[in-house]
């Protein structure tokens, strides 16, 4: 059996391409190792969101090639488009969160997501250096009235600090989902 994923990894492949759960015990998800107390409850659950995103993501992106993050297996979005997007959208919504319109280096950023031929590297890097300032500014609005009006998009959709917090927690965790699934494809084509 082939493990999936770099280190320990919670599936194995077989030579016909089925997945077997792995026996080995794996921590707690974020939400359940009691940290982060000292932040309040709807924050804390975003950064935990955030904190399972990096977990999930390095587990089944970090074996993968250049060209295999690159890849559009079955017309799917690349797990590179995917990385970029969580990356650029927390920061988008943040901003947002924060009570301010995007810039333009963010709209530029924004068309920029699907671009081909990233490295592991730089994906994992921005999504790194995003993580760690989304977590500064999510703690930083944790003591605001999370139902604080604000105002998202061109057309300045309505909603609130609050709303947006968990858009930012289930937006990512929904572009987690896509980008693993397209790993599984990845890693299940490599056995072919």
């Amino acid at each position: 059996m082939a493990g999936i994923a770099g280190g320990e990894a919670c599936f194995k492949m077989d030579r016909g391409g089925t997945f077997h759960v792995n026996a080995t015990p794996s921590p707690p998800e974020p939400w359940l190792r009691g940290t982060l107390t000292e932040v309040s409850a709807v924050p804390r659950a975003v950064l935990h969101a955030l904190e399972l995103a990096d977990e999930d993501l390095r587990k089944w992106g970090a074996s993968l090639s250049d060209a295999e993050l690159n890849a559009q297996p079955h017309g799917l979005p690349s797990i590179a488009f995917q990385l970029r997007h969580i990356s650029r959208s927390i920061d988008r919504l943040l901003t947002y969160a924060e009570g301010k319109p995007l810039s333009g280096e963010q709209l530029d950023a924004l068309g920029q997501e699907s671009q081909p031929d990233a490295s592991a590297q730089d994906l994992f890097d921005e999504l790194s250096a995003s993580l760690t300032m989304a977590a500064a500014r999510i703690r930083a609005l944790a003591k605001s009235d999370l139902e604080q009006p604000r105002s998202v998009g061109k057309k300045a959709l309505s909603t609130t600090l609050g709303g947006l917090l968990v858009h930012v927690a289930d937006h990512t965790q929904r572009h987690v989902g896509q980008a693993i699934t397209t790993a599984k494809i990845l890693l299940a084509e490599r056995h072919r």
